[in-house]
């Protein structure tokens, strides 16, 4: 009898070879591999890195080959591959593994990853016959050389050693800020091997294609850029993962692109919010190169005018050298910077500190416009964008929705920037009184303010809505808000930094990191003679600026943060939606590991959501995504409420 109840298992059938494809799929229960049949038909195209589609339930899917079995043994049927879409390889062993660790490390699905660094096909380029072509490389000094341990850095990257570094850019000693990035490209350049550099936007990859387009040639390098369109973008990646060009640049979706012989990345301006990307698994431009650069051992370079909290991080960790200019060599090629709050003035003029436009800064912009343009950074765009009750302060708002007042022009009348009702004879909510006054002084109203006070000098606008990218070196005052300041030919006389107050008082961990980097890309724009003035009262930030040393607020903000326990100095996760009570709840993490958890913070509903803010050491970092990510695939297959999880977001508070 118990020979009888001893029924052999069948023997597992043996497939000749077996492609395992990654779906097109972003659901969380989805992301793994699915295993599928090569077709006897198939067996010559299908390699790693093709694109296909694929039987899945009733439908057929797009995916990517990403390993191919062979003679795999197997105890199920497996469905056979229905079309291979290209013979094209657009997808690399590398770059797999490379966006799993950044699946892993963001609690996201492969597959989202994926879509971000590999774009859309289009058919006809792969028709096309690329050229390969090589840049004609400058010669004369290097700039970086002027740098502390930049001679080192030129001579590893020119022996082809890892050598990772984090440098504050110092402007006016060599060209503009392409310049420098390519003078450490050229040691890498010149071996033969190829560089990719990645910047936060479009405005910023224009001005460094164009740089390039001037000094190596239109076609020395590909530009990989979404608004390109699909056939321009498709083109170009295909010239870089093909190895026609040495020189690789694009926004946050090129830091996964695969480049041949790639010995250096690049980033630059890390702290600028635009290196995030915004949709899930939400990774960091800066984090995908420093994950590869610890992958595949590949030489990283991170520079800005200033100095975010994470690479100085990388600094203070040793991970990183840092490159920056000695004090000396500094203070000669960068705009002396005043502050309307040193003793001095204040003595001059005690209302100094109150004045939008204190009266140094009318002085130094007079004196500025005999030889050139004057840059005039405001923190917001519009006319009026915020009034406010002269008597009470109170904020305006609408009495029908709530939304806050403006005054939209000169002419206008005090409005709703919400619903766009009207009010001709507003009274506060609070008082009752009839006067108002701005709260904010927006664009339009600086210019016009400054047109009427400088009546012989032309008042050039820029906006986000309205961008200028360049002006010439003739007088003229430029009005900017923060990220669309145009380039001055030879540099501005200038700076004018005003709204400061305003701009370090919203409350958010990361403002005053993010305005002092605003204050140090605006006065990199003004040339070694010019002036930069900042309005409003003392700070950590403006001290920081006066001296010109961005890392030494980066360093006391990163001693800070550990003190207290935030990030960069741990790691952090947001959960959010209306699946976070039941994740939180479910969560199992390793008692040893310390996970801090903060809420929850409800949402004005319906529906209400929750969310929660969790802190863990960078030790425990991989346990805790990785209980994150299995719990909401689990959460998924169940058909659970959705659950949002951002993993190390920009701010947390």
């Amino acid at each position: 009898m118990q020979q009888d109840a001893l029924i052999a298992a069948p023997e597992p059938a043996r497939i000749k070879r077996v492609a395992r494809v990654l779906i097109d799929s972003s659901v969380p229960h989805l992301d793994r591999l699915f295993d599928y049949e090569v077709p006897a038909s198939m067996e010559q195209q299908a390699v790693p890195g093709i694109r296909v589609k694929v039987p899945f339930g009733p439908q057929q899917l797009a995916g990517f080959i990403v390993e191919i079995l062979q003679d795999h043994a197997t105890p199920m049927k497996l469905r056979p591959l229905a079309k291979i879409v290209s013979d094209q390889v657009a997808l690399y062993p590398e770059v797999v593994a490379a966006a799993s660790d950044i699946a892993a490390r963001y609690a996201g699905t492969l597959w989202d990853v994926v879509r971000s660094a590999v774009p859309a096909r289009a058919a006809k380029v792969e028709r096309e016959e690329l050229p390969t072509t090589a840049p004609v490389l400058p010669q004369g000094p290097n700039q970086l050389e002027l740098y502390e341990h930049g001679p080192q850095a030129l001579e590893a990257w020119a022996t082809g050693k890892t050598l990772r570094a984090v440098a504050t850019w110092a402007p006016n000693v060599d060209g503009f800020w392409p310049k420098f990035l390519l003078d450490a490209c050229r040691p890498v350049l010149e071996r033969g091997k190829r560089v990719l550099l990645i910047v936060p936007d479009a405005r910023d990859l224009k001005i460094l294609g164009g740089y390039l387009d001037e000094e190596y040639g239109a076609e020395s390098y590909a530009r990989l850029q979404a608004d390109d369109g699909p056939t321009p973008r498709y083109r170009n990646y295909l010239r870089a993962i093909g190895g026609k060009v040495q020189i690789v640049i694009g926004t946050r979706s090129a830091a996964l692109c695969h480049v041949p012989d790639l010995e250096l990345m690049i980033v630059w301006q890390d702290g600028d919010q635009s290196h995030r990307e915004q949709r899930a698994p939400y990774q960091h431009s800066r984090e995908v190169a420093l994950l590869r650069s610890a992958q595949a051992d590949i030489s990283l370079l991170i520079a800005a005018p200033s100095r975010s909290v994470e690479a100085q991080r990388l600094v203070a960790t040793e991970w990183a050298i840092e490159l920056k200019l000695p004090r000396g060599l500094l203070r000669a090629h960068t705009a002396r910077v005043v502050a309307t709050t040193n003793d001095f003035e204040l003595e001059r003029d005690p209302m100094l500190a109150r004045a939008r436009i204190p009266s140094v800064a009318w002085r130094e912009a007079t004196k500025a416009l005999e030889s050139g343009p004057v840059l005039v950074q405001v923190a917001r765009t519009g006319f009026v964008p915020a009034v406010s009750c002269q008597d009470c302060r109170m904020l305006a708002r609408c009495t029908i929705c709530q939304g806050p007042l403006h005054i939209a022009g000169k002419q206008s009348h005090v409005a709703c920037r919400w619903c766009g009702e009207q009010f001709h004879d507003y009274r506060c909510q609070n008082c009752g009184s009839p006067r108002i006054r701005a709260a904010s002084i927006g664009a339009e109203r600086t210019a016009e303010e400054l047109g009427l006070a400088f009546p012989k000098v032309a008042v050039i606008s820029s906006t986000g809505a309205k961008p200028v990218e360049k002006v010439p070196g003739k007088p003229a005052l430029i009005v900017a808000t923060p990220g669309v300041e145009p380039i001055a030919e030879g540099g501005y006389s200038a700076v004018l930094l005003l709204d400061a107050d305003k701009m370090l008082a919203h409350d958010s961990l990361r403002n005053a990191e993010e305005v002092l980097a605003r204050w140090f890309t605006a006065a990199s724009m003004a040339n070694s003679d010019g002036v930069v003035v900042l309005t409003g009262n003392p700070s950590p930030a403006g001290a920081s600026l006066v001296r010109y040393d961005p890392s030494s607020f980066a360093e006391r903000e990163l001693a800070e943060r550990r003190e207290v326990g935030l990030p960069p100095a741990v790691r952090s996760a947001v959960i959010s939606g209306p699946g976070a009570q039941r994740l939180i709840a479910a969560l199992d993490v390793p008692t040893r590991a310390r996970v801090h958890i903060h809420g929850p913070t409800v949402t004005d509903g319906p529906p209400i959501e929750h969310r929660y803010v969790l802190f863990f050491s960078y030790a425990d970092g991989h346990e805790v995504t990785t209980a994150l990510r299995h719990l909401r695939s689990s959460m998924s297959a169940a058909k659970d409420p959705l659950v949002n999880i951002a993993i190390d977001p920009d701010s947390v508070l």
